[in-house]
């Protein structure tokens, strides 16, 4: 993926029975709920697999210093 990484997490509100998420660079998404359910369980594991990623990325840069 290409483009810039953002380190502000995006807004998220509840309005009519479905899910509004408003990020970084006008992006805008409403979602049903079971769609920002699944969603959100997506973002959960791979924030974490990205965070382990970084970690061992930083473990090795150290290590080879």
């Amino acid at each position: 993926m290409t483009g810039k990484v953002h380190d502000e997490p995006s807004s998220v509100a509840t309005e009519e029975g479905e899910v509004h998420v408003d990020g970084p660079d006008g992006v805008a998404v409403a979602m049903t709920p079971e769609a920002a359910e699944e969603t959100g369980h997506r973002l959960i594991t791979n924030a974490c697999q990205a965070a382990g990623e970084r970690r061992s990325k930083r473990k090795s840069h150290q290590e080879s210093a």
